[in-house]
């Protein structure tokens, strides 16, 4: 898949979260598998441009190509202040927020409440295209409501503004992330423009991947929750993919391994304070199914250094040294 001059090494993207796709967290998928990373949203809002929170969120040293950088807001011309401001900064290319459903953000007509205005996303689009010279690709949902999915209006837009790709979540902002995401609404819009198309929603497995592929007639697939605590899925769908054949899950020597490596890519990024609270959820992810690891993810919340987080974390994993495989001793995933 391309992007403008980038060609992808694959067609799997890493979406933008917030809290979660940090330049550690993207660089770890990256060298797992995945094709690109979309960074958390950066605020358009130039007030914050100097906290520390939004320095760290246009640091971008050492990241692998292409660097994508989602920026979120509601005024065109403070979003093309952003877009400036974060290639400045290194961006390769601007994605803009049109898909997050979270209500501060959709209270300041951000997010997917931009959808129920189709001429201010005309103007938001033709602002940002305007002031840099990177690809500008933007995230949507099929709509703000089931009663009002105009996912295929708004993909029009975009593609006569000149956004070079589109990334659609298969539910509505009124659907947020309950029930099943539907797909043909992406297989919709993938009849409508020639720009590439990247689906997503629910797309958690090799299969699914495959299946969705194969419905939506997308360029790729864009996977989200799933690779929390799972970066190396992405290597398994690539496997899966050229071969039709899954990969063993991984071994907990290797979850161990992977998991010691990221959180000491978070202690350095934030710094002690930050980095442990930030790594207590990705811990939790990797872990969750692991055997006896309700407990173990509840005593890691009262641990308040890196030293105490990652001998507990060795303690942990020595105690499952030798059981098997990751899915050989899951447990209640509710736990």
């Amino acid at each position: 898949m391309r992007i403008g001059p980038y060609h992808l090494k694959n067609n799997l993207v890493v979406a933008p979260m917030a809290g979660v796709t940090d330049r550690p967290f993207r660089q770890l998928c990256k060298r797992m598998g995945a094709g690109m990373a979309v960074s958390e949203m950066v605020a358009s809002n130039s007030l914050l441009w100097g906290s520390a929170k939004t320095r760290r969120r246009a640091d971008h040293e050492g990241e692998v190509e292409p660097v994508s950088v989602q920026i979120a807001g509601a005024d065109p011309r403070m979003l093309a202040e952003a877009a400036r401001y974060n290639v400045d900064q290194g961006a390769q290319i601007i994605d803009i927020n049109m898909g997050c459903p979270a209500k501060k953000v959709c209270n300041v007509m951000a997010g997917s409440a931009l959808l129920r205005d189709e001429a201010l996303v005309g103007r938001i689009l033709d602002s940002v295209v305007a002031a840099v010279d990177v690809p500008v690709t933007l995230k949507i949902r099929t709509g703000w409501d089931r009663s009002n999915r105009n996912a295929r209006t708004v993909a029009r837009i975009a593609e006569s503004a000149g956004v070079q790709a589109l990334a659609i979540h298969g539910r509505t902002r009124a659907c947020g992330f309950s029930g099943e995401a539907e797909y043909d609404t992406i297989a919709a819009v993938k009849t409508d423009v020639g720009i590439p198309v990247i689906a997503n929603g629910d797309i958690d497995t090799p299969e699914r991947v495959r299946n969705v592929l194969n419905y939506t007639r997308a360029d790729g697939v864009m996977i989200g929750r799933a690779a929390q605590g799972r970066p190396w899925m992405f290597g398994a769908i690539v496997h899966y993919l050229e071969t039709g054949e899954h990969l063993p899950p991984p071994a907990v020597a290797e979850i161990r391994r992977v998991l010691i490596a990221h959180v000491h890519e978070l202690y350095g990024f934030y710094g002690e304070h930050t980095g442990v609270r930030v790594a207590r959820k990705h811990i939790s992810w990797y872990t969750k199914g692991l055997s006896d690891s309700a407990a173990f993810r509840h005593g890691m919340t009262r641990l308040e250094t890196c030293s105490e987080q990652t001998a507990a974390v060795d303690a942990y994993f020595e105690q499952l040294s030798g059981r098997g495989r990751y899915l050989d001793y899951i447990e209640e995933l509710a736990a």
